[in-house]
């Protein structure tokens, strides 16, 4: 590890009481929910977002004592560009640090984990200098650079090694875009943050990555767990530039001066390496079994499915799917799900309803006056990529059956219904190429809110969903890593057993499943292989238009 300078279907123990507090000064548009707590010993758990940062406090038994969340300020420089300022995001993430720690009373803080989304990072100058902003994980820029690798590494040789398939988002391509573009920022670069392991250097001045982050850039060696030097010398990228990697809550270091006025963490608190926003919530859940489902339901959707080790297969590579690290050791994950999940909902609202204060409550009130089916209608939800196993980067999004008599209603299911088929394909195509039987599919995320499309879900999927009832699954499995690091845990899943949850059960409706399966084999899966070869015509069109 490099050193900077300085700069459970359970019940809880004991019910959850939220109290609302106005927040003033540093945190202003923030939520915070406090609950009593006694003088014992609590853990830190942070979680920096795609839009917002989150933070919480929690005792050992994964009760929640005060948590805190803001917006993250985001950049959009150009069309299709998002990015990170490093410096508001650090103090974004102080602020709710500092936010949550002025609630706690006199309880001591035992260790503190960061958890992040992937594919996002902050290069850093020897001196320890941000030189860049951190380019998102979803923006659009970095498409030459993966149809580099296509042309000169193959598909099948990179997913052998790593499990990934070649789309843009991942972490290598923003590094060699900054090389391409951005020269001389990239000969300063002398390490590759990811976003969580930039928050933790900040707290304790240690340089490392954890497994589950690391497995994001598309150049480690999944089976190995180390960096792939065949890959990074095939792109001319020095392993020198990446940090090193660490077991998802190994400790790092303790929290110095800096690190103290910064956030209000005291100083010598113990850091953990934390880890992937979506497997540190499946580690808070408790699914670190084979045939354990994570269906985290953000911005993008997540279904993080857990198996014992790497399936390097070229049926798993030909299909899109994803694997990656576990927070937990000795465990591997396989990624299906969708892009664009929540950022649908998020764009058929800002069209349609921009200033309603209750957007998604409408939207669903909307939805509930059309019939399963939605009169016909069907929306195809690429809107940025296509989910697994569609692979083409040329998938678009699309609303097809409209007619005259179509109302706002039908297309407002059609669009839930779209997402939860697009859900079942890509759920569907991992089981089938796995040979997978299913044991929990536990729900989180934002849009688990939305019961017509957990109700959807649940019937195409022919199983029942347990939606969390806690939406801070990802902060407590950033703290359960903290505690690892403090000593606390023996390891991350002796710290998932201490942690008892609460879950909604979404039952399976017969007559939804067999309509909706209807649907889905009739119409939905023929949408994209008829609208492929369009799309393929509407990008010559664009790329024509930009020529002349």
């Amino acid at each position: 590890m490099r050193h900077g300078h300085q700069f459970a279907t359970a019940t809880h123990a004991s019910p959850l009481v939220w109290r609302h507090r106005p927040i003033t000064g540093a945190a202003a548009g923030s939520q915070i929910r406090v609950r009593g707590a006694p003088d014992a010993p609590l853990l830190l758990g942070v979680d920096v977002g795609t839009t917002n940062v989150k933070a919480a406090l929690y005792d050992l038994r994964g009760n929640v004592q005060v948590a805190s969340s803001q917006r993250l300020p985001v950049d959009h420089p150009r069309p299709g560009w998002s990015q990170y300022d490093p410096d508001a995001l650090f103090d974004a993430t102080a602020a709710v640090m500092r936010h949550v720690l002025t609630q706690r009373g006199s309880a001591p803080v035992a260790g503190v984990a960061v958890a992040s989304m992937a594919e996002t990072a902050v290069p850093l100058s020897g001196a320890g200098e941000a030189l860049h902003p951190a380019i998102a994980w979803h923006d659009e820029r970095t498409r030459p650079q993966a149809d580099w690798w296509r042309r000169h590494v193959g598909a099948d040789a990179v997913y052998q090694r790593t499990g990934l398939p070649i789309v843009p988002i991942f972490g290598i391509h923003k590094l060699m875009w900054l090389r391409e573009h951005k020269p001389e920022v990239y000969a300063r670069t002398r390490v590759w943050l990811n976003v969580a392991d930039y928050v933790a250097y900040r707290l304790c001045g240690v340089q490392a990555t954890d497994v589950s982050l690391a497995s994001r850039l598309m150049v480690l060696d999944l089976t190995e767990r180390r960096w792939s030097d065949d890959l990074l010398s095939a792109c001319g990228v020095d392993r020198s530039i990446l940090p090193e990697v660490v077991q998802s809550g190994q400790r790092l270091g303790g929290v110095h001066a800096a690190g103290e006025a910064a956030t209000g963490v005291p100083a010598g608190t113990p850091v953990a390496a934390g880890g992937h926003d979506h497997v540190c919530g499946a580690l808070a859940l408790g699914l670190t079994e084979p045939g354990d489902v994570l269906d985290s339901m953000g911005t993008a959707e997540s279904l993080l499915t857990v198996v014992e080790r790497p399936h390097l297969t070229v049926a798993m590579a030909r299909g899109g799917y994803q694997q990656g690290a576990h927070v937990v050791p000795d465990r591997t994950y396989c990624n299906a799900g969708l892009y664009t999940s929540g950022a649908c909902v998020e764009w058929l609202r800002s069209l349609f309803i921009p200033d309603e204060p209750d957007p998604y409550g409408v939207l669903e009130r909307w939805a509930s006056t059309s019939p399963v089916g939605s009169h016909g209608v069907f929306f195809l939800p690429h809107l940025r990529l296509p989910s697994p196993p569609v692979v083409a980067l040329s998938a678009r999004a699309a609303f097809v059956g409209l007619r005259a008599s179509t109302e706002r209603g039908d297309m407002a299911r059609a669009l839930l219904e779209g997402l939860a088929f697009e859900a079942h394909a890509s759920l569907e195509g991992l089981v089938e190429r796995m040979d997978l039987t299913l044991r929990h599919v536990r729900a989180i995320g934002g849009g688990t809110r939305n019961r017509t499309l957990m109700r959807i879900k649940a019937a195409l999927l022919g199983h029942p969903l347990e939606v969390a009832l806690h939406d801070e699954a990802t902060t407590l499995g950033a703290a359960l890593l903290a505690g690892v690091g403090a000593g606390l845990f023996r390891d991350a899943t002796d710290a998932a057993a201490r942690v008892t949850f609460t879950y909604d059960t979404v039952e399976v409706d017969d007559g939804w499943r067999a309509a909706y399966l209807r649907a889905y084999r009739s119409v939905y899966q023929a949408l994209y292989p008829a609208l492929v070869d369009l799309h393929h015509r509407i990008d010559a069109l664009e790329d024509s238009s930009h020529v002349q």
